[in-house]
């Protein structure tokens, strides 16, 4: 197996371990300045051979449905991940939407986690119902994520005792995940739009956002959604909280 470095070296190895210490050996002669430790550029390498899908964005798509991820559509969950979510951008691809969950406001999510942990943990919420997410399927196939769990049980976005609203009774956006195929065709807005539909049936009183105050370059940077897509559903912004700023709607 083997990838190319963006430097345009190869990096090659028999096996999943040898092609991790293959590149890291590469990083730590020819990239000095590089900051990721080790654990960070094996998970890069390892990403590199299971992201299979197309990075080409379509002109035009069909239909599409939007689902909660429920037991049922775990596996098209997991395969999205794997394969298609970050097929342009192995660096992001040991996510698996953990680091809202795990990661305090400045942490940097422990970056020293293999993807396969952070992708057990992520199955395991969302199958016990710790984190809420939807699927945006295009053609019946898994084509973008939304993680719309409440703000209680996020270690980014919890706000703890006293809050008002109480964590409870506020479900965050904290992410989407678009595959490159199916970017810039509404797909946000789509997954949106259901979280707010569904939102009073699970409970909860307020959707509420944190979108980058300035736009962002590139699809990659924009994770948290564009602020013109809440304002255009009726969110009010609330305050700024670094580079973001809090937006909120009552349900």
């Amino acid at each position: 197996m083997n990838f190319t470095c963006m430097c345009g070296a190869t990096i090659e190895g028999d096996d999943m371990a040898s092609l991790g210490d293959t590149f890291i050996a590469h990083v730590r002669s020819a990239h000095t300045d590089w900051p990721y430790p080790d654990r960070a550029v094996r998970n890069f390498a390892e990403a590199t051979q299971r992201l299979t899908g197309s990075t080409e964005r379509l002109d035009a798509i069909g239909e599409v449905e939007v689902h909660p991820v429920t037991a049922d559509r775990l596996d098209d969950w997991a395969t999205f991940f794997d394969h298609d979510a970050f097929a342009d951008n192995p660096a992001w691809a040991a996510c698996y939407c953990h680091e809202p969950h795990v990661s305090s406001p400045g942490d940097t999510e422990g970056e020293d986690a293999p993807w396969h942990e952070r992708r057990a943990r992520m199955l395991e919420m969302l199958g016990d119902g710790r984190s809420v997410g939807y699927l945006a399927y295009v053609d019946g196939k898994p084509a973008g994520w939304v993680n719309a769990s409440k703000r209680s049980d996020y270690a980014l976005y919890r706000l703890g005792g006293g809050a008002d609203p109480a964590d409870s009774d506020v479900a965050g956006i904290s992410c989407f995940v678009i595959a490159p195929p199916y970017r810039r065709h509404g797909l946000a807005q789509r997954l949106l739009e259901r979280v707010i539909a569904d939102a009073p049936g699970r409970g909860v009183t307020y959707v509420e956002a944190y979108p980058p105050t300035e736009a962002r370059e590139g699809d990659s940077g924009n994770f948290r959604g564009p602020v013109s897509m809440y304002e255009a559903l009726g969110f009010e912004p609330l305050e700024q909280r670094g580079p973001n700023t809090v937006m909120r709607l009552k349900v």
